[in-house]
């Protein structure tokens, strides 16, 4: 039970860690918050979370195949302590990530919307090779009271794994011709696992990689030039602990432009690789991403409008004691209008001001953050909701899709993630890896109502096929074989207890041979030993 309890924890640990990963990178940035340096943290969870899965699954492979032969599971000391290992790891992985990074469930809820039909095959067939053990067990107890704690348990959880498809839902299983069009791409930062985040090359790089639209920050420097940089600080992707060691940890909006010129803003992409999906990068592109700086808004208007692609951006406010505190969105407007771009190309989010960048910027697309009825969406003249993928839900998108209202979904990096929203029908995604999911050509796990009938239906058939095979054998078995007495065993005070057996002999046989143990595993004398002397 313990083996069994370990193995469940960390089967949990390891599927909520590997459906995690699209959002790995934000969780190497948290811990870059607390611990002060950039490390794939993300990574080394995702190992020790295999490693641990591993270990105990072996365990438990060789308990079933033990149990199957009526055998006990003898542990060494050191795989007792690995079991505990492995259970109090698991446990305390799985509270800290709840308390830390509860928001991550609602990602594994997701995910089941596209795996619940493969993990019940899985499920289906765990179950089925289960019967061997249940059923040997089951035969060889004489107790009608021991029979039924033994087999119920199985069976109410087999009915249950047999029925569950009834309230199994995923946007994926849809009849032929009813899934809409492919998402818009927008690169979250640009193309970040290609170049460095927010510099000129990233949004070069989601150019050319066929995106749709660019995402950014904003952030307004103390003599006034809106420049993009996610982070309050420019210590994670600047040299500024080299060239301004003083002033590491200050507000990114309290330097001056000449000042933010004199940074580099990619030697850090190329020494520290923040996305382990990176993959290689030629000498080239790597020599391009070390020598970029941090670039202004203006140039990524203009980039923007040249290549006819929309922009969104999170405008963050000055501190208190900045110059442009009061106007720091009359500055960024300024900013706009002078870039010369299409009003309808910007998908403006900001919320404060609202009434007065929609007066002096009718044509800016007005972009919200977050679900409200549709009533005040369109008394507000919003066009578009910027969601986190967490709120995806196909009824609210079709909801206000009929309302006139598109739905964006950030950030989407991962392939299973981007299968779901596209099944979901959101108009656009903003995602990390703009060049993966633009080879996409269809949802992953896409089926028809009847295809999924059919598998569910064929699944379940063959299981009960097989259970009832296995049951029959053991059966037989305990009937048949010379070896098996003809009535019941009783092993009622435990699955490992002794039980007698007649040894037929022959008229020849001497004493010494009718003396030897009759125990199950009893072979003949020709060299072989008793399970009882094992």
């Amino acid at each position: 039970m313990v083996v069994l309890v370990a193995f469940c924890l960390s089967l949990i640990f390891l599927y909520f860690w590997q459906e995690a990963k699209n959002d790995y990178n934000d969780f190497d940035w948290i811990s870059y918050l607390k611990v002060g340096y950039w490390f794939l943290w993300s990574t080394v969870v995702l190992v020790v979370a295999a490693v641990l899965f591993g270990y105990i699954a072996l365990l438990l492979v060789l308990a079933v195949c033990l149990l199957s032969e009526g055998q006990q599971l003898h542990l060494h000391w050191s795989h007792k302590i690995g079991t505990v290992i492995v259970l109090v790891v698991s446990l305390g992985a799985l509270v800290a990530l709840s308390h830390l990074w509860k928001g991550e469930w609602d990602t594994v809820r997701l995910s089941f919307q596209v795996t619940a039909p493969y993990l019940h095959i899985a499920a289906i067939a765990a179950m089925s090779v289960l019967s061997w053990p249940v059923a040997l067990y089951f035969m060889r107890m004489s107790n009608a009271g021991f029979r039924v704690l033994i087999l119920s348990p199985y069976l109410a959880v087999l009915l249950f794994l047999y029925l569950i498809p009834l309230g199994m839902y995923s946007p994926c299983i849809r009849e032929e011709g009813t899934l809409g069009p492919k998402p818009k791409l927008i690169g979250h930062r640009g193309s970040p696992t290609l170049a460095p985040e927010n510099t000129l090359l990233s949004f070069l790089k989601t150019i050319e990689s066929g995106g749709d639209g660019l995402e950014s920050d904003v952030t307004l420097s103390y003599d006034g030039v809106p420049f993009l940089m996610h982070d309050s600080t420019l210590k994670r992707t600047t040299n500024v602990k080299d060239v301004f060691p003083n002033r590491t940890n200050e507000n990114a909006a309290m330097f001056t432009w000449d000042a933010l010129e004199q940074l580099n803003a990619g030697m850090w992409f190329t020494k520290n690789q923040p996305f382990s999906s990176m993959g290689s990068l030629s000498d080239e592109d790597k020599q391009r991403a070390a020598n970029q700086s941090i670039c202004k808004l203006a140039e990524l208007l203009r980039l923007a409008s040249r290549a006819n692609k929309t922009v969104i951006f999170d405008l963050y406010m000055p501190p208190g004691d900045h110059p442009y505190r009061q106007t720091w969105v009359n500055r960024t407007l300024e900013v706009i209008f002078e870039s010369a771009i299409d009003q309808r190309q910007i998908l403006w989010l900001l919320d404060e001001m609202r009434l007065y960048v929609q007066s002096v910027a009718p044509g800016f697309q007005q972009t919200y953050g977050m679900k409200a009825p549709v009533k005040d969406l369109k008394e507000n003249n919003i066009v578009k909701l910027n969601l986190p993928y967490s709120d995806m839900s196909q009824e609210d998108i079709r909801m206000y899709a009929d309302a006139n209202i598109t739905t964006n979904l950030y950030v989407v990096s991962e392939p299973w993630l981007f299968s779901l929203a596209w099944c979901a029908g959101a108009h656009s995604v903003t995602t990390n890896v703009v060049q993966s999911l633009k080879r996409m050509d269809r949802p992953m796990f896409l089926m028809t109502p009847g295809d999924y009938r059919l598998m569910w239906i064929l699944t379940d058939a063959a299981s009960a096929l097989v259970i009832a095979l296995i049951f029959l054998l053991h059966g037989w078995r305990e009937r048949g074989l010379p070896c098996c007495p003809e009535s019941p065993v009783n092993l009622t005070s435990g699955f490992y207890n002794t039980f007698k057996t007649e040894i037929d002999m022959s008229a020849s046989s001497d004493s010494e041979a009718k003396s030897l143990p009759t125990t199950p595993n009893v072979r003949n004398s020709e060299g072989s030993i008793s399970s009882a002397e094992n």
